[in-house]
């Protein structure tokens, strides 16, 4: 199979344990455990998120003071929803360290061996991570609304009249318009984490060490979904999306990429078990790996691989 070649310890697969509910270990399970708990609501406020779009249209085209301070009253809320998004993403960067400081350290497989819990929350990172991005994608009012709210900001501000209603300042709004102008803002902030690690120095996380777990990360999830061990939709899912991070995380941090003909993560095959999942459309999925990776096109990319992501 052109593109699957396995390197030494590729084919070893992690027993995950995704659906018997495996305790999180220790304190940095406990914490990122915790830190997750959100996730379902967080979620829930993004699928709800309608924007104030008419209140928008309104303030430009009959602009006049009852129209812009109905646009400011409405948008003010609208804003702070989109700050608990960016905030949230400082709790998923901050977790995803830790988990790759816990499980990245010292000795990996003993670590995958005793620590199946906090493989789990591993997966359940990316897992949010990917389906906030797919629903911010098809949500233009995300931006819309907080575009608004930079022009308008410094007027309100200067005039005395609805000045109580900025709880996002010019600092925290710069910080907001960087995390959201990605089409990916989630993921992006987990490439950014996993590529300060290999810049930092105390923290015992090495290159190989990253590498090996993300590539048996990603081929232990796709062979699971290949070989049917789990029979819930969502696990399957749960693994395909973590399938998909792994990819898109070791394409960034390894200088070869993922997609060359010795990479250890099983690209081709992966790929495919993701495009034949009929359960549920995996199309997003598949465009992740083709937008948020940066060696699919090199040279030494085999053309199968190629034509698999086409």
């Amino acid at each position: 199979m052109g593109g699957c070649v396995s390197s030494p310890g590729a084919g070893e697969e992690i027993p995950l344990d995704f659906e018997n509910g495996a305790s999180p270990e220790g304190d940095v399970g406990n914490e990122v455990k915790g830190n997750l708990q959100p996730v379902p609501e967080i979620l829930a406020r993004l699928h709800a998120f309608k924007g104030c779009g008419e209140f928008i249209r309104e303030a430009i085209t009959n602009p006049n003071p009852e129209t812009e301070e109905a646009a400011w009253k409405a948008v003010v809320p609208s804003v702070e929803v989109l700050k608990g998004f960016y905030e949230f993403s400082l709790v998923i960067e901050k977790s995803m360290e830790k988990l790759l400081e816990t499980l990245c350290t010292d000795d990996l497989d003993s670590n995958l061996q005793h620590q199946l819990g906090l493989a789990k929350l591993f997966a359940d990172i990316f897992d949010f991570v990917l389906r906030f991005d797919d629903a911010k994608m098809t949500n233009p009012a995300i931006q819309n609304d907080f575009s608004y709210y930079r022009r308008i900001l410094n007027r309100i501000k200067l005039s005395n009249k609805a000045a109580a209603g900025v709880t996002v300042n010019d600092e925290l709004a710069n910080c907001m318009s960087l995390f959201f102008a990605y089409p990916t803002p989630m993921m992006n902030c987990l490439i950014k984490t996993t590529s300060n690690l290999m810049l930092q120095n105390d923290h015992g996380v090495t290159l190989e060490n990253l590498s090996k777990f993300l590539s048996k990360m990603a081929n232990s999830c796709y062979l699971s979904v290949e070989k049917q061990k789990f029979q819930k939709v969502d696990t399957n899912m749960l693994c395909l999306r973590t399938v998909t991070g792994c990819i898109i995380l070791y394409d960034h941090i390894h200088p070869k990429g993922a997609f060359h003909k010795k990479s250890p993560v099983m690209i081709r095959n992966a790929v495919t078990v993701i495009k034949n999942f009929k359960d549920e459309n995996t199309d997003t999925l598949i465009n992740a790996i083709r937008f948020n990776t940066v060696h699919l096109n090199d040279d030494d990319t085999p053309a199968p691989v190629k034509a698999a992501l086409a």
